[in-house]
């Protein structure tokens, strides 16, 4: 099992980061909450990771944060979610809030999230509540760290994380293009859709 990397970035597509770990490149998936705290430049980052091994894949995640990667877990445990409804729920709001939602049992808010519908967000609510008391701990998040410069297609590329997501495209389409001004970097736009979709 891996359950750590300390590396140093070679790129950069939400959801997916390749890192070097003295010379091996590890493709990893991440939640836009670690995308928005990775440093501007390729300077070394430590990821909590979790390694999912199916029939047809080894997927490794990764989280900036060991308290995403609980979550993350716990998350997977919920019948019907699978590691991309799991990374949608950790892009699409903070541990904090997400906790919050169940407790409250907010299934609105639970349902616009990515990929979950409202039996989804009943069972999130009935199964995740006696789960929270391990969230609940959690630390708050880490202060976000200065995104990459932005670039030409910030805007597509953001469209194409939000569909790697789990959004269909003419939603990751009208999302972005709420949000969207010139200068934005995708980790910028895809952070403003992102809430702009919850809030």
């Amino acid at each position: 099992m891996i359950g750590r990397l300390r590396g140093r970035i070679l790129a950069k597509q939400p959801p997916f980061l390749l890192l070097d770990v003295n010379g091996v490149g590890y493709e990893v998936e991440a939640p836009m909450s670690t995308f928005y705290v990775l440093p501007a430049g390729d300077d070394e980052i430590v990821l909590h990771t979790h390694l999912a091994v199916r029939e047809d894949a080894h997927i490794l995640y990764g989280f900036a944060r060991e308290a995403d990667r609980t979550l993350f877990r716990a998350l997977l445990k919920v019948s019907g979610v699978g590691g991309k409804m799991a990374l949608g729920v950790l892009s699409g709001m903070t541990a904090e809030e997400f906790g919050r939602a169940v407790q409250a049992g907010d299934i609105a808010a639970l349902t616009r999230l990515p990929g979950v519908g409202k039996k989804t967000a009943e069972r999130l609510v009935v199964e995740m509540r006696d789960k929270l008391d391990a969230v609940a701990e959690l630390p708050g998040s880490a202060p976000p760290v200065a995104g990459s410069e932005p670039h030409k297609g910030a805007d597509q590329d953001a469209v194409s994380a939000l569909i790697a997501l789990g959004y269909k495209p003419p939603e990751a389409s009208r999302m972005v293009s709420k949000v969207f001004e010139a200068g934005m970097d995708t980790e910028s736009v895809i952070r403003a859709a992102l809430k702009g979709s919850v809030g």
